[in-house]
């Protein structure tokens, strides 16, 4: 029966999140680190970044967790193909294949550019990385969201119709299934806190979607008094709030609980999407340059320096303050770095030492 008990402890939720089936892909849990020279740089808050860029497949990030469970559910179901799909440089897409790779699966990526090619398209960064472990690769005109995932249906269909057991994507099915692994992040994170003792003040994560529905969940299911704010990298043409609190109460409701999380609980940011999905902007760049320089970390221009540009934007602004401890999940991505190159190299100004 549902469980309405809350808040849970960090065990409790984990023995609720056990009753599903599980396949071992990252390592965890992922370290929670303190950026003293960021922090100081910025003159704020206490900032510590929850290193999910450390996951440890195919250069980690956030889909390694979701595929723990997506994997272990497409294997319950005897699948021997995954279908699936985004964009060209996804980090997802990337993820997935790898995790095909070490689960014996074959996968088709379908991966829409969303638009017509204006050249070649360039095999380099997560592109790359989804050719070296091995994936099947499409590139069509598609763009990101009902388009592609008409035509991943498309094509899942096809692979059913010459005998494949196909486990594709299902944005329905698979978002909740996914946010489950983000609620166990929040509870890694509770736990190292507390070890460090010290407790969040406000947690950021790059999200309009799984992952930072799993981390409202665990917010809500922990019982955490602090904040939640995600910064979407992308403006979907649905309501994003309400969106993400279906998947947090029907991630909820896999494991027994009964969250009964509505949109209310929910906070996103779209103001740091720059010019659009995809591209880079002046405050993802600024982002990328002083985590580098001063911690030594990596960020993307996609989705991870966005949400770091607004850490240090709320910071400036007087929202996060002195004597607050902020944690910033770093959902990865990194590889896509280099497909940036240009951009990167045009919005970075390079460093000249004084002789």
């Amino acid at each position: 029966m549902p469980t309405t008990l809350a808040p849970l402890s960090t065990s409790q939720l984990r023995n609720a999140i056990a009753r599903l089936p599980r396949y071992a892909l990252g390592h965890f849990p992922t370290p929670l680190e303190h950026l003293p020279r960021l922090s100081k740089a910025l003159g704020g808050p206490e900032i510590y970044i929850k290193r999910d860029d450390c996951t440890g497949l195919a250069f980690g990030g956030n889909k390694t967790r979701h595929n723990e469970f997506l994997i272990a559910d497409a294997l319950a179901q005897g699948a021997d193909i995954i279908v699936w799909g985004a964009g060209v440089q996804s980090n997802n897409c990337r993820q997935t294949a790898a995790s095909c790779a070490k689960a014996g699966l074959d996968i088709h990526l379908v991966l829409g550019r969303g638009g017509p090619a204006k050249g070649p398209d360039l095999i380099q960064g997560n592109l790359l990385l989804d050719h070296l472990v091995g994936a099947h690769v499409d590139i069509v005109e598609e763009t990101i969201g009902v388009d592609l995932d008409d035509r991943i249906a498309l094509e899942a269909e096809k692979h059913k119709t010459n005998g494949r057991k196909v486990y594709s994507w299902d944005r329905h099915k698979v978002k909740p299934l996914a946010a489950v692994s983000y609620a166990l992040c929040v509870a890694e994170i509770v736990e190292q806190s507390a070890a460090a003792g010290f407790e969040a003040d406000a947690i950021y994560v790059s999200s309009a979607g799984s992952t930072g529905s799993g981390v409202v969940l665990g917010q809500k299911m922990l019982g955490l008094a602090c904040p939640v704010l995600s910064v979407a990298p992308i403006k979907w043409p649905w309501d994003t709030q309400a969106d993400m609190a279906e998947i947090a109460d029907a991630a909820g409701t896999l494991c027994g609980l009964t969250p009964g999380i509505t949109r209310d609980d929910v906070a996103v940011t779209f103001d740091y999407i720059g010019p659009a999905y995809g591209k880079c902007s002046p405050g993802g760049l600024e982002a990328i340059a002083l985590l580098a320089r001063t911690e030594g970390i990596l960020l993307d221009p996609i989705y991870s320096g966005k949400a770091m540009a607004a850490v240090i934007d709320d910071i400036r602004q007087g929202r996060r303050t002195a004597g607050e401890k902020v944690v910033f999940i770093h959902t990865g991505g990194t590889p896509a770095l280099f497909a940036y190159n240009n951009e990167l190299a045009q919005g970075i100004a390079p460093r000249r030492l004084e002789r």
